[in-house]
């Protein structure tokens, strides 16, 4: 076999294993998306985030198997993060904000529905979780007002749940 063709043989495979591994992530947000009842704004959230990752490594791979000088592209990648770390310094809320919405998507007990209360020995807050978005939490207080959290906030603070809440989760 000529070498171009290996190459595309091992393009081929990178591109199938990428749909499977994206069609098993996909299966995997939308069960939890039901389990948790989470609103349709988050999978889209996260169907972004898995995309990116996905690209990302199927360029890495693409630029192995294409033989492409490494030097070259570990420059351009480098430029790149260089300017993103730079606008990040600027906003490091929002990487945090990303993160923790992260975090509160995969492994927090708060769902969207849910009665919570944020202790807060200045500003307590009650209500019911009506959005969880990349950056804020929604919550809908008894007088029918809304405040957003960001949620870097909502992971750094003690946060107390119904009873039933808590039952529903196990």
């Amino acid at each position: 076999m000529e070498h171009y063709q290996i190459q595309l043989l091992q393009s081929v495979a990178v591109l199938l294993t990428m749909v499977i591994i994206k069609f098993i992530l996909r299966l995997l947000v939308n069960n939890i998306m039901v389990k948790f009842h989470f609103a349709l704004e988050r999978k889209r959230i996260m169907s972004k985030i898995i995309n990116l990752l996905i690209i990302l490594v199927a360029f890495i791979l693409f630029t192995a198997i294409w033989g492409v000088d490494s030097k070259q592209v570990t420059l351009y990648i480098t430029s790149a993060l260089t300017i993103l770390g730079v606008g990040f310094f600027a906003q490091w809320s929002i990487l945090s904000n990303l993160t923790s919405s992260m975090i509160l998507f995969f492994n927090h007990p708060v769902h969207i529905g849910g009665r919570i209360k944020i202790l807060d020995k200045d500003y307590p807050i009650e209500g019911v979780v009506e959005n969880i978005s990349l950056f804020f939490m929604y919550i809908r207080t008894e007088t029918n007002g809304l405040v957003t959290i960001p949620n870097t906030v909502v992971l750094q603070k003690t946060i107390a749940l119904e009873a039933q809440d808590i039952e529903n989760e196990a």
